[in-house]
């Protein structure tokens, strides 16, 4: 097998994301397969590791953090590379920024990619005060991993915020412990007597905010103890001033390591976002008990009484508490020690490993089946009314304001839209019937109700459905339920005959829309199914992030602009196979420029009214019908073109 793997971090910058590369790495070369890693560039980056090439690539200096380096190239710089190497799979250690061109890469070159979600970047987020880019870290997490043919969560709170965020194909891989290294006989008598304690209070870890370091303030002055601290990092000044007492070891690798940590007599880990952590394994291993917080990855590593205590994630006086009780009792620290080494024992880095060479296989597996769904959607199944030129002439558009065009007007005043212009591109290759029975405000039970049964009725051999914001937005949704409505109607349509285009909804690039983020991304993954199940198309807008600028966005801030609609028409028509429509969407582009509103109109005529319709309980579609309640011809002499072009 080909292995290739794009890693956010690598050497020299030593820490989990790195550990585990090289792990996979020695793993390969003793199974006899190949590998190639592109990683950042940085000074003593090797050229080579175990059999496998470096290919460093161009890296900036995290801002505070300058041994953090984030890798700058470009997808085409990456494709290149993998080009070159010819993998079989595409292994994404820890993705966030490197990663997402990674996963690009490999939707270039049609290879399977698997993302080992190693990082939690939004919590990150917030520890480091940039609480406003929560949303947008959430977002780019949530694309990301629903882009990658697998995703392969470490605990069991990782994949359930991975689920949270609509993330699905979400399987358990865990890290692998060197059982060799880390052990009980690597304590070292001397090293604890220049520790000076009878008890000795260990921590390893990187010394920055989201570790939270700090709190282990509350452990001084525990009777005969002393806290001694493993790592480095930007906090470690700060560190020293609030834990004076405190010995403080710097970093340490290798040997030095594994003694220090079989010279503790307990482990404490307060960090709270942590997806999996290693250090508690080792700690484990070297028969040390642990006690952490109760929240993430330590929950599947810390059993309860029997090796180390999980305290109430922010209360410090448990933590306290927890800390004091194994301080003051050898003999419970010797049996929780004793069942942590038993328990690590089936967790070896060779098993891990054997495990992930099974996930690769089934990720090339997935990926043979997702290309085969492709082309089944590419070619169109045989209808029970068949239609024998390849070409669709009756096209029906189903949703809500988005697809009935607010804010794309004609020449004429009438509203055209996404629908409207894609109707228009599948004209030119022949004559087409189109209707279009989107009403403003309208929601899945309208689409599943009313507007399908009128579809059924005019009996298309395509339909595109964009339906789901305006049942997002409200104060509770149950995202299963929408999904499950909305299947139902794929499927009576897909039994006439019909194909249907399915486009999931999107979201504004505007700060007010982020604490949807998490419903439109698990709507959007539901969607996905829906489409494999059916044999529908589908344009997930996700992977059309430019869908999301300000540009593409109307005058009320909340519809898509012309601009916007003529992008999501060619994204469409590229799906169904509109000759030259990437270029012809450049060329229209081009062409046309979208004029700003200004704030104070943006609330005298939108905002307000809106308010105004929310307190007397009613919406912008009450007493509307569709434009197009029957098929308008288009292609002929007869087509209302001035309604679309423009």
């Amino acid at each position: 097998m080909r292995v290739a793997i794009v890693t956010e971090s690598f050497l020299p910058h030593m820490n989990g994301v790195t550990g585990s590369v090289l792990q996979i790495l020695r793993h390969l070369e003793q199974r006899g397969h190949q590998a190639h890693v592109v990683a950042p560039a940085a000074v003593g980056v090797p050229e080579q590791v175990d059999g496998a090439p470096i290919e460093a690539i161009p890296s900036l200096g995290l801002p505070g953090y300058p041994d953090v380096r984030v890798g700058t190239s470009g997808a085409q710089r990456i494709a290149s590379s993998l080009r070159r190497f010819a993998p079989d799979v595409l292994h994404l250690a820890s993705p966030f920024a490197l990663g997402w061109r990674g996963v690009l890469a490999a939707e270039r070159l049609d290879v399977a990619s698997v993302a080992a979600y190693q990082t939690d970047v939004a919590a990150y987020t917030e520890r480091y005060r940039m609480a406003a880019t929560t949303g947008i870290a959430q977002t780019h997490i949530a694309r990301l991993h629903r882009r990658a043919t697998m995703t392969l969560a470490p605990s069991a709170d990782a994949a359930q915020q991975l689920a949270a965020l609509g993330v699905d194909r979400v399987r358990r891989w865990g890290r692998g412990v060197d059982a060799e290294r880390f052990q009980p006989t690597r304590r070292d008598p001397a090293l604890r007597a220049t520790w000076g304690a009878d008890v000795v209070i260990g921590y390893v870890g990187r010394l920055a905010p989201e570790k939270q370091v700090e709190d282990l303030v509350v452990l001084r002055d525990i009777p005969g103890a002393r806290l001694v601290i493993v790592g480095d990092g930007p906090s470690r000044a700060q560190l020293e001033t609030v834990l004076p007492d405190a010995l403080f070891l710097g970093h340490l690798d290798g040997d030095a390591l594994a003694a220090a940590i079989a010279s503790f007599d307990l482990f404490v880990h307060p960090g709270e976002s942590e997806t999996f952590g290693q250090t508690l394994q080792e700690a484990h291993a070297s028969g040390v008990p642990v006690i952490a917080t109760g929240r993430g990855g330590p929950l599947d590593l810390v059993r309860m009484g029997i090796d180390g205590w999980l305290y109430r994630p922010g209360d410090l006086d448990d933590l306290r508490a927890r800390v004091a009780d194994l301080a003051g009792d050898t003999r419970k620290r010797r049996a929780f020690g004793e069942a942590g080494r038993d328990a690590v024992q089936s967790r070896s880095w060779t098993g891990v490993c054997d495990r992930l060479l099974e996930y690769f296989d089934e990720a090339q597996a997935l990926h043979h089946a997702d290309s085969r769904a492709r082309a089944r959607r590419r070619v169109r199944p045989e209808p029970p009314a068949p239609v024998t030129d390849g070409k669709w002439h009756r096209y029906v558009a189903l949703g809500d304001s988005l697809t009935e065009g607010l804010c794309d007007p004609a020449p004429d005043g009438t509203l055209r839209g996404w629908a409207d212009r894609l109707a228009l591109l599948l004209a030119a290759r022949g004559d087409l019937h189109y209707a279009n029975l989107a009403v403003r405000s309208q929601r899945v039970h309208d689409v599943a109700g009313v507007q399908l049964t009128r579809a059924l009725e005019l009996r298309p051999d395509l339909v595109s459905i964009l339906i789901g914001a305006n049942d997002l937005v409200k104060r509770r949704v149950d995202v299963s339920a929408l999904a499950a409505e909305l299947e139902v109607a794929v499927r009576r349509l897909r039994a006439i005959g019909a194909d249907v285009l399915l486009v999931t909804p999107f979201l504004p690039g505007r700060r007010a829309a982020w604490i949807y983020t998490r419903r439109f991304s698990a709507y959007a993954t539901a969607l996905t199914g829906i489409a494999a199940r059916t044999g529908a198309m589908l344009i997930d807008t996700d992977l059309h992030p430019q869908l999301a600028e300000h540009p593409n966005w109307g005058e009320d801030l909340v519809h898509l602009s012309s601009r916007g609609h003529r992008f999501l028409a060619y994204r469409a028509g590229e799906l169904l196979g509109v000759p030259d429509a990437d270029a012809l969407g450049a060329l229209d582009a081009a062409l046309h420029e979208h004029e700003p509103l200004g704030v104070g109109a943006w609330w005298r005529r939108h905002a307000l009214p809106w308010v105004w319709r929310r307190l007397h309980g009613r919406v912008a579609g009450d007493g509307r019908t569709a434009k197009h309640d029957d098929y308008v011809r288009l292609g002929g002499s007869s087509a209302p073109r001035s309604a679309f072009v423009g």
